[in-house]
């Protein structure tokens, strides 16, 4: 696969992967997450560690899911790499929280680490799905 088809494939997986984690964070969820970590939330977000965690995490679908996925023609394969990505990728976030932080609620893991799987299968199968629409160039 050339270069500039996967620079592509990551380019039109960032909306998507925006729109579909800030319809869950913003709306869906936020009361979820706001209550559940509230006495450890910063008044103050560090947006450089966010956009890092996020290029990289997309990074991580592009390379272990999209890629693949896109050179085996193959949308299942696509979509299940993706989920087990994100679900072991945020697994590792949770569960180091819920085995060193006190009173890190279980719950909060447990939908975490659902979203995760979720979060990255939906944006590979959307990006995997307009990549399949563009002609390779």
């Amino acid at each position: 696969m050339r270069m500039s088809r996967i620079l592509l494939t990551y380019a039109v997986s960032v909306p998507v992967f925006f729109i579909v984690d800030m319809i869950w964070l913003g709306i869906i969820a936020k009361g979820f997450y706001r209550k559940a970590l509230e006495p450890l939330l910063t008044p103050n977000i560090n947006w450089t560690a966010a956009l890092l965690f996020y290029f990289l995490f997309l990074f991580g679908i592009l390379i272990f899911a999209l890629l693949p996925g896109m050179e085996k023609r193959s949308l299942v394969y696509t979509i299940t790499m993706a989920a087990l990505f994100g679900f072991i990728a945020y697994a590792t976030y949770d569960l180091t929280n819920l085995a060193t932080l006190r009173d890190w609620p279980l719950m909060l893991s447990i939908v975490d680490m659902i979203w995760g799987a979720f979060l990255s299968a939906s944006t590979a199968t959307v990006t995997y799905l307009i990549m399949s629409r563009i002609q390779p160039g």
